[in-house]
């Protein structure tokens, strides 16, 4: 096997891992919210362990990256393609990182009564874990319409959060006794608003891999 096509096989391999970590990062949100919505303490407990195992797979594919480096001679567009890699795996990471924080908060909560019903996180979550999914595939796919697509739908989540802010407001106004429960809520809306950011990150890294330019998608 020649050099090229040595390179551009585990080019493919690290395509295919950092699938596989978004798949994991997808699932870590689907679960948090579920856990949420069930106030399911078990299944909270999990996520931390799948924390564990996403941050495990960022270290093997950081190790590859620089393996090839190392190994081939990439040309600059490759050097891209890596460079991104590494760049995404790590906002990846810390939106499973997010997950585990949302977790702990849902385990504080257990027991307790919603103040109000879940309805916007809810959707917060599916946005951002359809936001991670459709950035994973941009950059397997060198599509930056796609990219752009999603940097886009960071304003849906952004509209959630300010629409969720405002009801708690609402609420620890008119109930001293709610505050607690409402800064708790409020928090898991910032980490899911949190992990649409980094959605974004990484999509502003697969402009970069495509085009060599970062340019960041709010057009600074």
């Amino acid at each position: 096997m020649n050099t090229r096509r040595l390179f551009n096989k585990k080019l493919e391999e690290l395509h295919l891992d950092l699938i596989k970590m978004g798949s994991l990062v997808e699932e870590s949100i689907e679960k948090t919210i579920l856990a949420l919505r069930k106030q399911d303490i078990d299944l909270a407990e999990r996520i931390f362990k799948d924390d564990d195992l996403i941050d495990e797979l960022e270290r093997e594919i950081e190790k590859k990256c620089l393996a090839i480096i190392a190994g081939q001679q990439p040309l600059a567009k490759d050097l891209r393609a890596i460079g991104a890699a590494l760049k995404m795996i790590t906002d990846m990471e810390r939106i499973a990182d997010h997950s585990a924080d949302i977790a702990e908060i849902t385990i504080r909560m257990a027991g307790e009564q919603y103040i109000k019903p879940l309805i916007d996180l809810p959707k917060m979550a599916e946005l951002a874990k359809e936001m991670v999914r459709k950035s994973i595939d941009a950059y397997v796919k060198q599509d930056i319409e796609l990219a752009q697509a999603v940097c886009d739908d960071d304003d849906a989540v952004d509209a959630l959060f300010d629409q969720i802010l405002q009801e708690l407001i609402i609420l620890m106004k008119q109930d001293a006794q709610t505050v607690e429960q409402a800064i708790n809520l409020l928090l898991i809306a910032k980490y899911l608003e949190r992990m649409a950011d980094h959605a974004t990150n990484i999509c502003e890294w697969v402009i970069f891999h495509v085009t060599g330019e970062h340019i960041r998608c709010d057009g600074r």
